[in-house]
């Protein structure tokens, strides 16, 4: 039986697929085998020594202490992808609503409820008040192209827009599902020269943090607009709101209110909501549990945030799984215990990722629990675990 301690509420659509007959899950398990977590912050919080892996129904991952889940060899997952749709609607909304001053001249509009019989005229005369431009025809600058960011490029090329994308480590996947008719742009600063309008969509790190500051908005063209859905750390605030005043930057949109942006005129401020619909807290919820699962049952880890991708497909009853620091000799040392001990291998893997590393290692026989002492003993070694065609 599996124990899964959820932090958050999450979605029904996720939870239902815990089979009850191999999954404990609830808020209050005291040595749970992994933790589903939304927004809860685990950097207040004890992690139990049982927990063998963290699940962010989510994209991002700084309420997670991953440094320390990785020393431990806790593996910590997230959920890229989940609400791609969701993000990339509201970066659509953001652009229009830079644009056209919509929010502006809706709350004008509310202003004249008592001024019921002259509000046709009035809306007459200062309704170009609030005009503003097109897209079409002007030109968009993507910078991140994961999930969400070539959903937005390719949504952009739709609605007419010359469209310029930015990503020096760009996946497989997201290449094949890009537009053709997205320009790429070879350093940051051409993209910016060039564009209209920027929207980021990237990771927060500490080579991104600051990603756009005084600097970069020199290069910009006067009255350029700036959508950040992604994390507010990756614009200099204070260089962003002088490059507002100063009339540099046309407008700035921003799902990450502060006191300082809440203040700035040419700011739009919306609370967090770039996720906020049910269809991705479902998705997300659903991802989280299914990489649980699998990695539970069978070791297979995929997106995770701090080991590799790993999977191999299961051919024999048992399995090891180990998780060690990445330094010469490790399969090595391990396969030669296990061969001192007869046990045969069927198959295996290893891969890493930075300074750890991950094997998955299939063997005709059950490993015995002296056996797994003699492995956990090897300097270099994180954890390790057995299972049986998903039975710990």
């Amino acid at each position: 039986m599996f124990r899964i301690r959820t932090m958050n509420k999450i979605s029904p659509l996720g939870l239902d697929l815990f089979s009850r007959d191999t999954y404990e899950v609830a808020s209050e398990i005291p040595h749970p085998d992994a933790i589903l977590v939304r927004s809860a912050d685990l950097h207040a919080i004890e992690i139990p020594g049982s927990v063998k892996a963290i699940a962010r129904a989510g994209a991002g991952y700084n309420n997670i202490p991953v440094s320390s889940c990785s020393s431990r060899g806790v593996v910590v997952f997230n959920t890229p992808g989940g609400n791609a749709n969701a993000v990339k609607e509201l970066a659509i909304a953001a652009m229009l609503i830079a644009s056209r001053n919509i929010l502006g001249g809706v709350n004008w509009a509310a202003s004249l409820a008592d001024k019921a019989d002259e509000a046709p005229d009035l809306v007459e005369k200062s309704k170009s008040a609030f005009e503003g431009p097109e897209l079409k025809g002007k030109t968009l600058g993507v910078i991140g192209l994961g999930a969400i960011g070539v959903m937005v490029a390719n949504d952009a090329v739709a609605l007419g827009m010359e469209v310029i994308g930015y990503d020096p480590y760009i996946s497989v996947d997201a290449a094949w599902n890009l537009s053709r008719q997205v320009q790429r742009a070879d350093t940051l600063e051409g993209l910016l020269a060039r564009a209209d309008y920027v929207t980021l969509h990237l990771p927060l790190s500490e080579t991104t943090k600051g990603l756009l500051d005084a600097e970069k908005f020199r290069l910009m063209k006067k009255g350029a607009r700036i959508i950040n859905l992604a994390r507010g750390g990756l614009v200099n605030e204070a260089d962003i709101i002088a490059a507002l005043q100063a009339e540099k930057l046309g407008i700035y949109v921003t799902d990450f209110p502060t006191a300082e942006l809440l203040a700035c005129p040419k700011t739009i401020c919306i609370p967090h909501l770039g996720a906020s619909t049910p269809e991705a807290e479902d998705n997300c919820a659903i991802m989280a549990v299914r990489q649980l699962m699998e990695f539970l049952e069978s070791g297979t880890i995929r997106n995770s945030v701090n080991f590799p991708r790993c999977k191999l497909d299961q051919q024999a009853a048992h399995r090891l799984l180990v998780i060690n620091r990445n330094i010469p000799n490790m399969v090595g040392q391990i396969t030669t215990i296990l061969a001192a001990e007869g046990i045969n291998i069927m198959d295996l893997i290893n891969h890493h990722r930075e300074e750890y590393a991950y094997n998955i290692i299939d063997t005709e026989q059950a490993i015995p629990p002296v056996t797994l002492e003699r492995i956990i003993a090897v300097k270099g070694i994180i954890r390790v675990r057995s299972i049986q065609r998903g039975r710990e």
